[in-house]
């Protein structure tokens, strides 16, 4: 004990000291460049508008995307379509997440059901889901209940196949391990299969977010009358397009906060591994 804590309270080297630093003013570097490319890409976009060198009307501009952003706050307007979107994204993803963990754990803990299903998972993950978006309408009506299992459907075959996958492919000496001391498949899944497979599940999340959220808004674009996609479709169809490209920036910020999330989720997982 006395060793390890010896061990423990050791100083950080010159050379360890160095790295970091470096490694910190490589973020910092990589994180400026970022800002300062989309800071150019907004001068640009705003100065091509102002010059006429783009038709504001069709092209929109920084400063008009602004102007329409104040103008849902003041009226409310960008916490009631933003927060349904949210909403419906949210359920969406935590719904493919349960599922599809659910579902591929039952794919390897039965290998003749996988078998026989894994055709079908893979004809439904190459289906275009936009198909299925009359058929939802028909089934469940126009509602947040069509636009979730919209969500659902776009990422959820997709899911299991890669986690499924994924568990097959674990160590399986470890397995071999686990019935050599007498455990049975269910030891094997809870010891060996899911802790393993936490970097995959996380990182399959990170992937299913974004899609929930595309499955959302092809949702919303047929079968809403309120959200970011109905806005985007309404937008287009009138010609207002502050309202389409203001409603695309909120999606994209949605989606990065979303993926930022289960990033530092994911980060945090490594240290503590």
């Amino acid at each position: 004990m006395g060793k390890q804590r010896s061990n423990a309270q050791q100083p950080v080297s010159a050379r360890q000291q160095n790295f970091l630093r470096d490694h910190h003013r490589h973020h910092h570097r990589i994180t400026f460049g970022r800002f300062l490319l989309l800071f150019f890409f907004l001068a640009f976009w705003e100065a091509a508008s102002r010059l006429a060198w783009i038709d504001s009307f069709f092209f929109s501009s920084p400063s008009g995307i602004i102007r329409y952003l104040g103008q849902m706050l003041t009226d409310g307007s960008f916490f009631t379509h933003t927060g349904i979107t949210l909403f419906e994204t949210i359920a969406s993803f935590v719904l493919v997440t349960g599922l599809s963990l659910f579902s591929a754990t039952l794919l390897w803990y039965k290998n003749s059901l996988s078998e026989v299903l894994e055709p079908y998972l893979v004809v439904l993950n190459a289906l275009p889901k936009s198909a299925l978006a009359p058929l939802l309408i028909v089934w469940l009506g126009t509602g947040s209940n069509t636009i979730i299992v919209a969500g659902i459907s776009v990422a959820v075959f997709g899911s299991i196949i890669s986690l499924y996958t994924g568990f097959c492919q674990v160590d399986p000496e470890m397995c071999k391990l686990i019935y050599t001391l007498g455990g049975n498949r269910k030891d094997a899944l809870v010891k060996v299969i899911l802790p393993s497979s936490v970097p995959l599940i996380l990182s399959s999340m990170k992937v299913n977010i974004g899609l929930s959220l595309v499955g959302v808004i092809i949702g919303e674009f047929l079968a809403a009358r309120r959200g970011l996609g109905y806005l985007i479709i309404y937008g287009s169809q009138v010609f207002q397009l502050n309202m389409v490209i203001t409603s695309i920036i909120i999606l994209c910020a949605i989606a990065m906060v979303f993926y930022k999330l289960i990033q530092s989720a994911e980060h945090y997982y490594r240290k503590k591994a």
